[in-house]
């Protein structure tokens, strides 16, 4: 029976873990922390459940599949629930806009605020529809090993004018400004700055549209946990609290995995689900493919970071939904100061999660769990003191959210604390802070992005939000699916 091992028990590592196991392949999945879920780690605080993120779940049938692959229904693990509207999108001019899958409504929504831009909107559902099938149906689950396989793609990305920006695509459909950045302001859910992401990232419209946007109750950490029970029912091994310091290597093969604590082993292969920098640079740093990579990538560039409020509040508030967008007063000016310039802008938009309404179990009765979401340059463009920083924008936060939906929200405050670009890096090796690994544009994806398996090192595979399609659980799970198949073949 051949051996693998998987670092890194976030969504793409469980999802590889889950079909390297069903498949036959004895797999060991190693985490540093003390819990699965990577970057949807969880905490609990005075009876209130945080959830790091995702928060937002989309394509479950991507999902479903994994718990299929062994004869299993997922529900008997992890409960969805939907969310709906999917965003409620607030203006600092008072404009208020509800994005949802439910069509006569969201016609409503869009004739009420720019009636000109139906028949444009119409349009841009029917162009979402067309990358959906070309990039995610189509491209979304396949591994690009050499450029053959970008050319083989390109027709299909020259049709969709992939080079244009989301933004712009978006721009050429409809143009009222408010639902310009409706539309195009998904790509930040992925690390994407909407002026410079590529036009195939519309494809999120599809995804939602098609497969709804979900919640698995208790939190998102409780989908990770779903994936890591079915994962050891079907006799797979987790090791948590074991951080990965080394992949051994000999010749152009890797060998054995060793971690802090002192434990070794060897494997017929090795995937690494960690941020892509510290796979090359740090557990493979002895290694010159290791040094050649990082060296590689160190020239590319990453995503923002992230500065995220947790707080939870006294009572309860049914008018707040899901997940909110409070944009500020600028928008492409703030997206170059965070992706461009690398400052801390005085004004920022910011993203609400209040699931609480959707989910009461996620805080004591009576009280409510909130987070506020705001993007941030990575640590590489802004290198500021976060421990004198963090507090003054901590409060910042907090006190716009009171001032346009909370009035009264620091008499309210049950529990709060923040998390910075520094934990980022400290307690997930990600790069300089960064939040989504390499940024989405089109010279950083598929044949540009992290290979599923390196072109050198021939047993040593990626998985998750470095290689292709990128970050968000379709995109980490996507590229499970594509590493699997790899694997599969080259350990028969």
């Amino acid at each position: 029976m051949k051996k693998a091992c998987i670092i890194g028990a976030g969504f793409g590592g469980l999802a590889l873990a889950i079909r390297l196991q069903s498949a036959g392949i004895a797999t060991t999945l190693v985490e540093a922390r003390d819990k699965v879920g990577g970057r949807a780690y969880v905490w609990e605080r005075e009876g209130f459940t945080f959830d790091a993120g995702p928060t937002v779940i989309t394509d479950p049938d991507c999902l479903r599949e994994l718990w299929s692959l062994s004869g299993h229904d997922m529900a008997g693990d992890v409960e969805l629930m939907p969310v709906s509207p999917f965003y409620r999108l607030n203006w600092t001019d008072g404009t208020v806009f509800d994005y949802s899958n439910d069509e006569p409504a969201l016609h409503r929504e869009i004739a009420r605020l720019a009636p000109q831009d139906l028949a444009g909107y119409d349009e841009f559902q029917r162009y979402a529809a067309g990358v959906w099938q070309e990039g995610y149906v189509k491209l979304g689950h396949e591994a690009f090993l050499d450029f053959t396989s970008m050319v083989k793609a390109a027709p299909s990305l020259l049709r969709y004018q992939a080079w244009r920006s989301v933004y712009a695509m978006v721009s050429s459909f409809v143009k009222d400004e408010h639902l310009r950045e409706a539309l195009s302001f998904h790509t930040l859910l992925v690390g994407g700055n909407p002026m410079t992401t590529s036009a195939i990232y519309a494809l999120i419209h599809k995804l939602e549209k098609d497969g709804g946007v979900w919640w698995a109750r208790g939190g998102t950490n409780k989908l990770a946990h779903g994936m890591a029970s079915l994962f050891e029912r079907l006799g797979g091994e987790i090791k948590l609290g074991e951080k990965v310091t080394r992949i051994h290597t000999l010749g152009d093969h890797v060998t054995e995995v060793e971690t802090a604590s002192g434990w070794k082993q060897r494997f017929d292969a090795i995937a690494s689900n960690g941020d892509i920098m510290h796979t090359y640079g740090d557990l493979l740093g002895e290694n010159r493919r290791g040094q050649e990579m990082a060296h590689k990538l160190a020239n590319k560039r990453f995503s923002p970071s992230l500065f995220i409020v947790h707080f939870g509040l006294e009572g309860t508030w049914p008018g707040i939904p899901h997940h909110s967008i409070l944009f500020g007063p600028r928008y492409k000016g703030l997206l170059d100061d965070i992706f461009e310039h690398g400052v801390l802008p005085r004004d920022f938009s910011i993203y609400l999660h209040h699931p609480t309404v959707t989910d009461p179990s996620m805080a004591p009765q009576g009280k409510s769990t909130f987070y506020a979401l705001v993007p941030v340059a990575n640590m590489g463009k802004l290198p500021i003191d976060w421990a004198d920083v963090g507090p003054e924008l901590e409060q910042r936060v907090l006190a716009e959210v009171g001032r346009r939906l909370i009035p009264d929200i620091d008499d309210r405050i049950v529990t709060k604390f923040h998390y910075a670009p520094p934990d980022f890096e400290a307690d997930l090796g990600a790069w300089k802070g960064n939040a989504f690994s390499l940024e989405p544009r089109l010279t950083q994806s598929a044949w540009f992005r992290g290979h599923n398996r390196d072109d050198k090192l021939k047993n040593l595979y990626l998985v998750g939000a470095g290689t292709h399609p990128g970050a968000g659980i379709p995109g980490v799970v996507g590229s499970a699916k594509a590493t699997a198949k790899l694997m599969q073949e080259d350990l028969r």
